[in-house]
């Protein structure tokens, strides 16, 4: 017993010098952490302060940008050494505009001249700013369709007159109002009317399908002309166009006529353009 006492005293010894020694270095290391906290803390608030500090210096210097600009814009001088010393600065407006078309130097194009006439008659003219153009395209329309339209009046008529007259019915006589006042039709020129009205009837329905081509071919010369038109517009037409004809002896060659000059030559006129 007397040997075991000291071992026990030792060990508790121990753990009270573990235990004190462990407790003052919790302690400063919370203090650490508490002040780094108030010195983060204190760092945002000079921060916020700083940010406050810049809008109103920024308002300050609007404020101040202003009030020069209108006393500066008072005076017709300073209003010019103003624009004249501020810097262009683009905006979304200004990127927005179009330019202006000069109109002097512009040229159409030909593929969409030639479209926009196969989609609408006379929009290649248009285009094409030859707008005298379109009186003659239009006119040329109108007459195909009103051509187109009588002859067919026409022809519906002589053909319905022909069918009275073929088939012997006399409550059917449409062909009447084709005859001359006190002409009338019997067996003697029965024959004779029957024929007329039949290249009368062939004739118009003739002239209805030329009316019909007609149409088709005045719209084929309102894109064949809008192209053209496009195309020549980059043409160089220079005033020194001109033909000079003057005498001129042309001369031939060949083995029967070299030996003698009198039969190898001959006096005509020569042509030279320039352009």
């Amino acid at each position: 017993m007397a040997m075991t006492m000291p071992l026990t005293t030792a060990a508790q010894s121990r753990k009270t010098d573990w235990g004190t020694t462990l407790t003052p270095q919790k302690k400063d290391t919370v203090k650490v952490v508490k002040g780094a906290a108030e010195a983060t803390k204190d760092t945002v608030k000079t921060a916020n302060g700083a940010a406050k500090v810049a809008k109103d210096t920024i308002k300050a210097t609007k404020c101040i940008e202003a009030a020069i600009s209108t006393e500066a814009l008072s005076t017709p001088d300073t209003a010019q050494t103003v624009q004249a010393e501020t810097p262009l600065t683009l905006t979304p407006d200004t990127l927005t505009q179009k330019k202006k078309r000069d109109w002097s130097t512009w040229r159409p194009e030909t593929k969409r001249a030639m479209w926009l006439a196969l989609v609408l008659p006379g929009a290649g003219q248009i285009y094409n700013r030859k707008y005298w153009k379109l009186p003659i395209i239009y006119g040329g329309f109108v007459g195909c369709a009103y051509a187109l339209r009588w002859n067919n009046m026409m022809y519906k008529d002589y053909s319905q007159a022909y069918m009275d007259l073929m088939d012997n019915d006399p409550n059917t006589q449409s062909y009447n109002k084709f005859l001359y006042l006190g002409n009338q039709i019997d067996n003697s020129n029965k024959e004779y009317y029957q024929k007329l009205f039949k290249n009368r009837k062939d004739r118009y329905r003739k002239w209805r399908d030329m009316s019909v081509f007609a149409m088709v071919g005045v719209y084929l010369i309102s894109v064949v002309d809008a192209y053209v038109d496009a195309s020549l517009s980059e043409f160089d037409i220079s005033r020194d166009l001109s033909m000079k004809v003057s005498p001129a002896v042309i001369k031939e060659r060949s083995e029967w006529t070299s030996y003698n000059p009198l039969n190898s030559s001959a006096v005509g006129l020569q042509c030279s353009l320039t352009f």
